[in-house]
């Protein structure tokens, strides 16, 4: 039930993006139409001309909109990386979108402007399927990772913490810790006796 649960919030959370991904789209579309028909049919520029203007006004927009609200919550790997890196893949989307248009018109010979606008739909949708896909993988990173905490949840204790029992192998001979008792061919020497016996009264004062 977990996984499914898990799914469904993953499913969400992709169409959210989607949605708000493809209303940024939209209005970038409207500039990149707008632009591009001012400047191909009021203006007389040619289509690529016209198309690339238009497409880096729109690319411009795309990017504050995508970056503080539809990716707001993706990690920030600082803005001059993610700028460069967003025009970049962007000019991928845009020779994509001019390939349609130039076919179009250099090679089906179609200059109206019904056909500039089929074939700049047909190449917008193809770009912003790679745009979407790119931006996710290489521009907006998903937020960094948390350390793993250890599997106890605390911290581990540093080595040599003073109060810390001795270890069996630091501990002198006769002492509990070392779990050996004093060799019996010492257990009658004198010193032996001294130094277990202030040991034992050093013990007993901590």
């Amino acid at each position: 039930m977990s996984l499914v649960a898990n799914l469904q919030r993953r499913f969400a959370h992709l169409v959210r993006e989607l949605a708000k991904f493809g209303s940024v789209g939209a209005i970038a579309f409207v500039i990149t139409v707008a632009l591009g028909n001012g400047m191909h049919t009021g203006l007389g520029m040619g289509p690529l001309t016209s198309n690339a203007i238009a497409t880096i006004v729109a690319t411009t927009f795309s990017y504050l909109a995508n970056r503080y609200w539809t990716f707001r919550h993706r990690d920030r790997a600082g803005l001059g990386r993610e700028y460069v890196l967003f025009f970049a893949l962007n000019g991928v989307g845009l020779v994509i979108t001019e390939l349609f248009i130039g076919f179009t018109h250099y090679v089906l010979g179609l200059s109206d402007a019904i056909s500039y606008n089929v074939s700049l739909v047909i190449g917008t949708g193809v770009a912003t399927l790679f745009r979407f896909w790119s931006y996710k993988k290489w521009v907006f990173l998903p937020t960094t990772a948390p350390q793993v905490a250890p599997a106890s949840g605390l911290p581990e204790a540093p080595a040599g913490t003073p109060g810390d029992v001795p270890a069996a192998q630091d501990a002198p001979e006769g002492h509990p810790a070392n779990g050996r008792p004093l060799p019996s061919h010492r257990l009658g020497h004198p010193l032996d006796a001294h130094s277990a016996e202030d040991y034992a009264q050093f013990t007993q004062s901590r």
